[in-house]
């Protein structure tokens, strides 16, 4: 019986390796595993919930330990993210039109895939709202939870708007958009133009990689040559303006910075993504190779499985732990207490098993809800939007008729 797991566990990866399409590009969902485990393990080590009066508020250990800002050049993955979603669109896109599917319909199944998630997120947190208002929890610790679940969705909101506009984007330079937050900040933070044209530079610094994710998906960007100019052009641009131009270290917001990289994105953060970029490049070969051991390749592909449920919850999970723990014992350190010192950040490491265990509770619970949808697809043709599912073909927690990749 001791062998039991261990022999149901080989039996999955061999069914996900049987059911692998010899053409699929695993290193492209390695890409996109890493992404979204760097965004999750980011938030995870700068957000914490310290107790005021009995209110719970957010903090970041990189406002009191600026010399944790490495761990932002780490996890800030967003840029490998829109690069593959970039590639993984604009080939959806061109296999829907060779096929004559409308543009429309071709949006409608991507962006469904993208937010039948989303409506589980906010029907529970809905309810959860209202009954933590109904049970005396202070309107303001609410609202740090509340606006803790719901921040990471302004990245759906920019990966719909992208997606929409893919035909328009699939043959744009990078440079061109690129262009539009170098103008950007300089309007803002060389001749005072009002805070708010920021916000213009929201849509055009994550349309950098999306475009060059495009531009592989058209054959363009495959060379190391390439891989290697934007590593040391976009790291060396990045020194330059931190050192010289005085922008942030930090690749992600800090609590009472005058200026953050990500919200919204400056030029500093768009040439560290492109830097991103270029190491993803020159990564895909080894990756690729890697994931020809079948043990690697399954759990690159379950978590791709439930990339979406694994981002949309993991901060409900953190958020969990940090509740319960408090209602139960009282402030705990790396959970309630202020996150200034390095011990804060041992005990922090110490917690990431808890918030891994209740993540794959809800992963559990609501993975569903990411594959749901009509079955619009004939028994031996890929799906009718031309696009590719985001695990393997016949993988175990996938329907029998999922499309080729």
């Amino acid at each position: 019986m001791r062998n039991t797991p261990r022999a149901a566990a080989a039996a999955l990866v061999r069914r996900i390796e049987a059911a692998t399409p010899p053409g699929r590009d695993r290193a492209t969902d390695a890409l996109r595993a890493f992404a979204i485990l760097g965004v999750v393990l980011g938030h995870w080590l700068v957000t914490a919930l310290i107790t005021d009066s009995g209110t719970l508020h957010g903090a970041s250990p990189l406002q009191r330990m600026p010399q944790l800002t490495p761990i932002s050049w780490l996890f800030q993955t967003l840029a490998v993210f829109f690069l593959v979603a970039g590639e993984v669109a604009a080939r959806s896109h061109a296999a829907a039109r060779a096929r004559g599917t409308a543009w429309s319909a071709w949006l409608r199944a991507r962006l469904g895939r993208l937010f039948r998630p989303v409506a589980a997120v906010l029907v529970v947190w809905t309810i959860a709202t209202v009954a933590m208002l109904a049970a005396g929890v202070g309107v303001d610790t609410v609202h740090t939870l509340d606006q803790l679940v719901l921040s990471p969705l302004w990245f759906l909101l920019v990966l719909a708007a992208l997606t929409a506009a893919t035909p328009l984007t699939a043959r744009l330079h990078p440079a061109w958009p690129c262009a539009v937050v170098a103008l950007v900040d300089l309007l803002r933070f060389g001749l005072g133009a009002p805070g708010r044209i920021g916000w213009l530079a929201l849509p055009a610094g994550w349309l950098v990689p999306y475009c060059l994710g495009a531009a592989r998906a058209r054959g363009a960007a495959h060379r190391p040559t390439t891989g290697w100019a934007l590593l040391l052009g976009g790291a060396t641009a990045t020194a330059a303006l931190v050192l010289c131009a005085g922008y942030p270290a930090s690749m992600v917001g800090v609590p009472g910075a005058a200026v953050s990289n990500l919200n919204p994105p400056t030029l500093a953060a768009v040439t560290f993504g492109l830097a991103q970029c270029g190491a993803a490049l020159l990564l895909r070969g080894p990756l690729g190779r890697a994931l020809r051991r079948p043990a690697a390749w399954a759990a690159v592909a379950l978590l791709n499985l439930s990339a979406m449920t694994v981002y949309l919850w993991h901060q409900t999970a953190m958020m969990a732990v940090t509740t319960t723990a408090w209602f139960l014992a009282g402030p705990l350190p790396g959970l309630h207490t202020l996150p200034d010192s390095p011990s804060w950040l041992l005990a922090r490491l110490a917690w990431l098993p808890a918030f891994a265990a209740v993540l794959l509770l809800c992963r559990a619970a609501f993975a569903a809800h990411e594959h749901r949808g009509p079955r619009t697809r004939d028994r031996h043709g890929p799906a009718p939007d031309g696009t590719a599912p985001d695990v393997p073909e016949g993988h175990p927690a996938r329907p029998a008729a999922m499309p080729r990749a």
